[in-house]
């Protein structure tokens, strides 16, 4: 028997690699001589470097870089195992969990830490990244990213613009020039799980702007700055951003990765199980096992459970999904390839009770499923 176990990190729990471990333990009590392929996923978001690097067998870096709100920081990446491949979260270099609540400020915070990082990836030799852009404090259009990767944004003085989404009112032309020539020969895949255009009731500013910190009169006003923006990026670069679907992701940072680096936005869980070749482990597998902390009806939208189901299905392929949580609506879960849920939960306990003993509960977990699967087949006869 040949079962794929590929379940994402528990988020504050345990890490995707040990999920997968201890979902192997409990297929190994009931199967011993089972062949089990682990294949940790992410969908994009929180865990996805963490993910990525463990999965490849690369490292962890740290860089200083410029913060959200101008501040010098200390920012982690990720140098997959291929040698090739970066892995980047903006949260991690410009997101909003990095400025306090009182202090956010969307007109002025900036992805110049962002682009920081990619620039030194690209001096370690990186040509390939993958960039999560989920959870950020800016609305600046990549602008700042740009900047630190030598764009110059001018104002009609021909003076360099400062930093944040306000200050793109003022732009009168870019001067591509000074771009890193490097960026050009790099392919940027972003994991981008919304749909926003850059502007407008549905835009960056409107949606975003709020859990930022804007006012209705800064979202009149960063929304206006943005609809600038990407006039200008249209007519000196060629690029036309404003109604991408996705460009207004993480603040316009999505149009700026498509004007700057030619980035391609695709789903995040898309690109991670691309990106760990689960489709390689699939054929002639009998059983997929996938997994995350709380699957509800949530779980339905590009999220990995759903995304490791639907490429299982493809081949005919039955999935179980483990859980940490099972929330409302988790049962929608099967209109979507997952044909039995079940939670690690044994009885009555608390969060940090399930999350010190979530091997174990994960690994019992599993042997349970199985053990279903054998009475199944002496009842079904099948």
């Amino acid at each position: 028997m040949k079962i794929v176990i590929a379940p994402q990190a528990f988020k504050g729990s345990i890490s995707a690699l040990d999920v997968a471990r201890a979902m192997r333990e409990g297929v190994l009590r009931i199967v011993p001589d089972a062949v089990v392929e682990m294949v940790p996923v992410a969908d994009g978001g929180d865990g996805t470097l963490e993910t990525l690097v463990e999965g490849s067998g690369g490292e962890i870096r740290s860089i200083e870089v410029t913060g959200p709100l101008g501040e010098q920081r200390s920012a982690e990446w990720g140098a997959m195992g291929d040698g090739r491949t970066a892995v980047i979260e903006m949260a991690r270099t410009s997101g909003l969990a990095l400025v306090p609540l009182d202090k956010r400020d969307p007109m002025s915070a900036t992805t110049y830490g962002l682009g920081q990082t990619i620039r030194k990836a690209l001096d370690d030799g990186f040509r390939r990244f993958i960039i999560g852009i989920g959870g950020s404090a800016t609305n600046d259009g990549g602008a700042g990213m740009a900047q630190a990767l030598g764009v110059r944004l001018l104002d009609e003085h021909d003076d360099p613009l400062p930093h944040g989404g306000a200050a793109l009112a003022n732009l009168h032309s870019i001067d591509m020039s000074g771009l890193d020539g490097r960026v050009r020969e790099s392919e940027f895949l972003v994991a981008c799980d919304v749909n926003n255009p850059l502007t407008g009731p549905t835009g960056a500013s409107a949606i975003y702007g709020p859990q930022k910190g804007a006012t209705p009169e800064m979202i009149e006003e960063l929304d206006a700055a943005l609809a600038h923006f990407a006039r200008i990026v249209k007519r000196d670069i060629g690029a036309d951003i404003e109604n991408v679907p996705g460009s207004g992701a993480a603040g316009g940072l999505g149009g700026g990765l498509i004007a700057f680096a030619k980035g391609e936005l695709r789903a995040g869980v898309d690109i991670v199980l691309d990106t760990v070749g689960l489709d390689d482990y699939l054929p002639g597998s009998d059983l997929v096992i996938t997994g995350e902390g709380a699957i509800d009806h949530s779980t339905i939208y590009n999220k990995s459970p759903v995304g490791v189901a639907g490429r299982a299905s493809k081949l005919g392929i039955p999935v179980i999904a483990i859980a940490g949580s099972l929330g409302g609506g988790f049962r929608d879960v099967h209109e979507h390839a997952i044909d039995a849920v079940t939670s690690i939960v044994t009885s009555p306990m608390t969060l940090d009770e399930a999350s010190e003993g979530a091997a174990e509960l994960l690994a019992t977990a599993v042997e349970e499923a199985l053990r279903l699967m054998q009475v199944g087949v002496r009842v079904f006869g099948v």
